[in-house]
């Protein structure tokens, strides 16, 4: 009797028991993370107001470092549009993805690529805006790519049905709309899904939105230390063609019509113009009329006129930023409205870096810190905040979303997954060094082909091809890259180990330019 009392008593004991152990079963079994990977071109570090309060006030993309972690030290593989697209799809260097250059590649679209293996493991993946690879995406259930660099104002695009329409309104407007609208409305709500929001800005020419013209019109930048560089012991720097003062149009950049402008790109702005409805043309000509009349009547020259030029490209790189950070801002209310804050990795990150007057450029190319460095800010829920100081490169970012979708990582992919760092980790052997190689010569701009090494305080580049020179610098003595110190018997041992490091890396990522160069190559097979 008494034990069947116990047997009684114990049953509803165990089926709570039992209802509780499902009950924590389901309240731990978490749904996939889904990416939203938003990459903007042209966009550098110190426009950004979470890495550099002395120019912009980006106060949405500010939302994602705030809430999630700001990279201190990201950077690209190939300082170019296209080619670090391909690195960042396939997570390879751009000897391994084939894609070298804007000029002479078009990108291998069977080849292995982060979306067609997150397809595979059972997500939804879309596009939308600049793609820039030559062939149309892959791996892909949704995409609308801009042709080429696209339009600010009334932009085509090409659809999946290779169809080209127009749409009427602001670039990073309409893009913004057809991602959320996507999100919203168009993707498989049972599904994981990754949306990569690819923008035109910052690209020049830099075109604002009409309803954003006037903004910064009453603010004087700081001239930048190093905009009057005259590239002693820089050959390939004194060769370059990206000198705001001598190269930036002041009719396509500055927009300056009726003043002296090289012929190509009048026409190439006369079309931008010309894709703009009455009311955009309007708004355009009634902000810029009184700037063209009253540049007209100054007559400036020498130093009078470069540092006009630096002034009204910054008030116009940053009007078409304020767009673009109010538009972040539209996705990442987006997401707390639809309640997908909880499980969305948020990444926002550019193409790469950029020169704000720095050295007396606009562009981009060079492995100097500028533009070799990129904004990485990710937001993981539950993740780790603050900052990360670990060296992270744009070869990274496919295995971090393999991981975190919880897919293989290829063998052959080259990067690292980020995931460890996101999650607040300190992983041993984390890199210490970073490789970089740029292949865009001759070409626009006139950067000769080079490639280099990073490690924390050193900086090893070698220029090559129509010249054969390398350089040096001590980052943490002369952060602008100044003083090229290769040859300097006080830094020969500096120098090996560079040297050593450089052949480490090439024979690391296979880069077969190391078989070209073997003299310099002490490793070299």
């Amino acid at each position: 009797m008494r034990t069947q009392l116990l047997l009684s008593a114990a049953l509803p004991l165990a089926g709570m028991a039992l209802l509780s152990a499902c009950q924590s079963e389901k309240k731990n079994t978490k749904k996939p993370f889904n990416i939203v990977y938003i990459m903007t071109d042209d966009h550098t570090a110190q426009m950004m107001s979470c890495y550099d309060t002395r120019y912009a006030h980006t106060p949405n993309l500010d939302r994602i470092a705030q809430d999630g972690v700001l990279f201190s030290n990201s950077y690209v593989a190939n300082s170019l549009s296209g080619p670090s697209r391909a690195c960042m799809v396939t997570g390879k260097h751009s000897h391994k993805n084939g894609f070298y250059d804007n000029t002479n590649c078009v990108f291998d679209n069977t080849q292995q690529t982060f979306p067609k293996l997150l397809q595979k493991a059972g997500y939804q993946t879309a596009l939308v805006g600049k793609w820039h690879l030559e062939s149309l995406p892959t791996g892909f259930d949704y995409w609308e790519i801009v042709p080429g660099q696209g339009s600010y104002y009334n932009p085509s695009f090409i659809t999946q049905e290779n169809d080209t329409i127009r749409k009427h309104g602001y670039l990073t407007n309409i893009i913004t709309d057809m991602s959320i609208d996507w999100m919203e409305n168009q993707r498989d709500k049972e599904k994981p899904f990754c949306i990569l929001i690819h923008h035109k800005a910052q690209h020049r020419n830099w075109m604002a939105d009409t309803c954003n013209l006037a903004f910064y019109e009453d603010k004087t930048f700081p001239i930048p230390e190093t905009y009057y560089d005259d590239y002693k012991g820089r050959k390939a720097a004194a060769a370059q063609e990206m000198s705001i003062i001598k190269d930036m149009d002041l009719v396509y950049d500055l927009k300056m019509i009726g003043a002296e402008g090289k012929a190509d790109l009048k026409q190439a702005y006369l079309g931008m113009l010309g894709r703009m409805d009455s009311a955009q043309r309007a708004a355009w000509d009634k902000f810029y009329d009184p700037i063209i009349k009253d540049f007209k009547k100054q007559h400036l020259t020498g130093k009078a006129l470069a540092e006009w030029k630096f002034q009204r490209y910054m008030r116009d790189y940053l009007k078409t930023l304020k767009s673009l950070d109010d538009n972040v801002g539209r996705v990442l209310d987006y997401l707390d409205k639809a309640g997908l804050s909880e499980n969305t990795l948020v990444v926002y990150t550019s193409d790469q870096g950029f020169y704000m007057g720095e050295h007396g450029w606009f562009d981009k190319r060079f492995m100097y810190e500028e533009s070799f460095r990129t904004p990485l800010v990710m937001r993981l829920p539950g993740g780790k905040k603050g900052t990360i100081d670990q060296m992270v490169q744009n070869i990274d970012y496919a295995p971090t979303f393999l991981e975190l979708a919880g897919a293989p990582i290829p063998d052959d992919i080259q990067g690292v997954s980020l995931l460890p760092l996101l999650k607040g980790e300190n992983p041993e052997n984390w890199r210490t060094s970073l490789y970089y190689h740029y292949y865009e010569f001759p070409a626009e701009h006139s950067v000769k082909r080079h490639y280099g090494v990073k490690k924390d305080q050193y900086k090893l580049i070698h220029f090559y091809n129509d010249i054969d020179e390398w350089e040096l610098y001590d980052l943490e003595k002369d952060p602008h890259e100044l003083n090229n110190i290769y040859g300097n018997p006080d830094y020969q041992e500096v120098t090996d180990q560079m040297m050593h490091e450089m052949d480490s890396l090439q024979i690391m990522y296979d880069d077969p330019i190391r078989l070209k160069y073997k003299k310099h190559n002490s490793l070299a097979e």
